[in-house]
């Protein structure tokens, strides 16, 4: 084991995540604006160095947004065929909103699984 866990209590990476909360303590913020991490945890002290994303949060957005965006529109338009300015008035901000909302926890998901992770194979350097 490391030395987090003498420490730090193993905390949820989903819950942890969804709520843009350190991977360790639960505690500090991971993120520095809306999408973009901070250097280190202002409660423990975690260097965020290690967290890599990637473009695995963008894939699960792109796939999840876009099955509840299309399969609304594909709904909304066989059952009222409405005009298309209606469309593109309701689910152009609605294909925004919840891109960046989905985008968040995503990387915050992931950011903590990562974190994770790498505590199991020891791969995270001591503070």
């Amino acid at each position: 084991m490391n030395e987090d866990s003498a420490h730090f209590p193993p905390v949820d990476p989903v819950k942890t995540g969804i709520k843009g909360c350190c991977p360790r303590c639960g505690q500090g913020k991971l993120f520095n604006g809306l999408l973009a991490l901070r250097p280190s945890c202002s409660a423990c002290g975690l260097d965020y160095a290690f967290a890599d994303a990637g473009d695995g949060p963008a894939v699960f957005v792109i796939l999840i947004v876009g099955f509840i965006v299309i399969g609304s529109v594909l709904w909304l338009e066989v059952n009222y065929a409405p005009p298309i300015w209606l469309h593109i008035l309701l689910f152009g901000p609605l294909t925004i909103i919840l891109s960046l909302l989905a985008l968040r926890w995503c990387k915050g998901i992931l950011i903590a699984m990562q974190y994770r992770h790498n505590a199991r194979e020891g791969r995270l350097s001591r503070d």
